[in-house]
């Protein structure tokens, strides 16, 4: 969901987390009166699930821009609500995120915004540091900035991770001007959380105006696609192998239509500009691309698994946005997977890649 929505408050270490034009989840009130922590076992083992879509925000670090802060429905005075819902739907780790508001900000408050927003979310995971890791957040527009905040973050900070929105202030990831920020993403072996913030170019033609919300519904997982589809064909994904990034929402509607990329390249090879050094679908495949699961039902989870791999999936539950709460069972649900297949969705391969004890 992109930011831009009512505000949940908290006092705790300057941090709060949002809603956005929609009612925050809640857990279902016994969970949350009784307190109980559901345990996730798969063949008899107790495993640790990791969810990799979360949102939040630093009001003190938005103030920096005046970005603005609506009250919702929801207010959260700590993290008592957020940590029932977790402990409703069995999830033990949540990897905060931000989406991007700030990729209009002049360097210097840019500069600012990220140093108190980074430093703000180390001090809110370590006061609950088995439940919450966060990723980074760097000012893209001022890609030499972002490699620096980046390079802070991991090697001061501790972070595992960064987030990304799924363009620049209307530049595309794959732009040359953002090489020195994947590079060292790359070099620090960081994985990159990339969540779309709409597709506002189109927003001015109406076509995505009238019934369905479709700014989000369609606009989201649409720039998700153009960003990876970009990633791939302009040779981003080729100049750095050894990134790692994990699309929001599935990869979009990327995984379920990728053959067409494949097949642009034998039919129009001659119009498709340099050719990526693998087939487009190889990318969904080879430890570069990650997907979250937010995708709604076992059919659409075993056919994002078919395209890209179990070991590319990791739950996502997009709190606090009631997209869903059903995520462990969806994986759960979901038939022909093994147990070592289910484990890493679960948790094992966020786990992995953000340094999560087990």
């Amino acid at each position: 969901m992109p930011i831009g929505g009512d505000l949940l408050s908290s006092t705790m270490a300057g941090i709060a987390f949002i809603g956005c034009a929609m009612t925050a989840i809640t857990p279902a009130p016994g969970a949350q009166a009784q307190g109980r922590r559901r345990e996730v076992v798969v063949n008899g083992k107790r495993i640790k699930t990791v969810d990799v879509h979360a949102h939040c925000i630093v009001p003190a670090a938005a103030a920096l821009i005046h970005h603005p802060l609506e009250a919702p429905g929801l207010l959260m005075a700590d993290t008592s609500t957020r940590i029932a819902a977790m402990d409703a739907q069995g999830i033990d780790v949540e990897a905060l995120s931000i989406n991007p508001y700030w990729y209009g900000a002049e360097r210097d408050a840019a500069a600012e915004l990220i140093k108190v927003q980074n430093e703000t979310l180390v001090e809110f995971c370590a006061a609950s540091p088995d439940r919450f890791v966060a990723f980074a957040t760097a000012a893209l527009q001022h890609p030499d900035l972002a490699a620096e905040q980046v390079e802070y973050a991991v090697k001061t900070l501790g972070f595992r991770g960064v987030g990304v929105g799924g363009s620049v202030a209307g530049d595309e990831l794959s732009n040359p001007r953002f090489h020195p920020f994947w590079a060292k993403c790359e070099e620090l072996g960081v994985l990159v959380f990339m969540h779309p913030l709409g597709t506002r170019e189109l927003e001015p033609s109406g076509r995505l105006a009238g019934s369905g919300l479709l700014t989000n519904t369609i606009g989201n997982p649409l720039e998700t696609t153009i960003a990876l589809s970009h990633l791939i064909f302009e040779g981003t994904l080729d100049r750095f192998p050894g990134l790692k990034i994990c699309a929001a929402h599935g990869g979009g509607f990327l995984p379920s239509y990728a053959n067409r990329s494949d097949a642009v390249c034998r039919t129009f090879p001659d119009r498709v500009g340099k050719l990526p050094k693998k087939n487009p679908t190889a990318y969904l495949k080879d430890g570069q691309l990650y997907f979250d699961t937010i995708v709604f039902t076992p059919e659409a989870l075993r056919h994002l698994i078919a395209e890209t791999g179990p070991g590319q999936i990791m739950i996502g539950t997009d709190y606090p946005f009631p997209w869903t709460s059903t995520e462990v069972d969806l994986v759960l649900n979901t038939p022909g997977l093994a147990d070592d297949e289910r484990i890493a969705i679960l948790g094992g391969t966020a786990a992995r890649l953000l340094g999560i004890a087990s």
